[in-house]
């Protein structure tokens, strides 16, 4: 048979705050009930998000995870940031609910992917997917590859400090052969990992840092990206 479709059933804490969450992003309630159980399900073009409430549930230890395969991330991840700018005033990248950066991810063949963490600490994983995609060349370069690591412990597992470790032993040491942009994109990177854990002192000045580095044109054309995250990160600064 064909045309089945699977639709993820995820906990909260609560529904109310779930459902905000999720309009926000765009999704509109198709079904909700209080009894027997708190039970809401969302739509938001083709994808299908669905959610129970638990009673005395906690978002920061919830295993709540799914997939959701998409042909243009850059897309979706702008309509997301764009209805938390207008409900919020900014990107939320820091605590519960939070979303990530569309990034390369090492452990998926270099395939783009961002994440949003929900209010029930549900991981919402956003692949890039295509029938004709090359897997991404290998990140070349010291501060690229520490990069590329570090977006794997973080974005992709969550441990927000062993990233941080990361990033901070290659940003200790300059050489010669280190790629500008690169050094932009790792500062920024490390810059929002220090809002993950709750340093925004250490967020500031690796921004400061990021906007001080010298760039040809050719190379800030490059890092374009990378300071459109630094505005966000900026914005999120209390």
């Amino acid at each position: 048979m064909s045309h089945e479709v699977t639709v993820p059933l995820l906990p909260c804490s609560s529904l109310d705050d779930t459902v905000a969450f999720y309009q926000v992003l765009g999704f509109a309630p198709t079904y909700r009930q209080r009894r027997p159980h708190p039970y809401a399900a969302l739509r938001r073009e083709d994808l299908h998000l669905h959610f129970f409430e638990m009673a005395g549930f906690d978002p920061a230890a919830s295993y709540g995870s799914c997939l959701v395969l998409t042909r243009d991330i850059a897309a979706l991840h702008g309509a997301f940031a764009a209805g938390m700018r207008a409900a919020y005033g900014k990107v939320l990248v820091t605590g519960i609910p939070r979303m990530t950066r569309p990034r390369a991810r090492s452990n998926a063949a270099g395939v783009s992917g961002f994440s949003v963490i929900d209010p029930g600490g549900n991981w919402i994983r956003v692949v890039q997917h295509s029938d004709t995609e090359a897997p991404a060349p290998a990140p070349a370069g010291r501060l690229a590859r520490a990069l590329a690591n570090a977006v794997v412990l973080a974005d992709s597992k969550g441990d927000a400090r062993q990233a941080a470790r990361i990033l901070d032993g290659a940003l200790a040491r300059a050489e010669p052969g280190d790629d500008p942009m690169g050094l932009v994109e790792a500062l920024v990177y490390r810059a929002e990992l220090a809002l993950v854990l709750q340093d925004p002192a250490a967020a500031g000045e690796l921004l400061a840092r990021a906007g001080r580095v010298p760039l040809s044109p050719p190379d800030a054309g490059r890092a374009a990206t990378a300071f459109e995250t630094a505005a966000d990160l900026t914005a999120a600064l209390p």
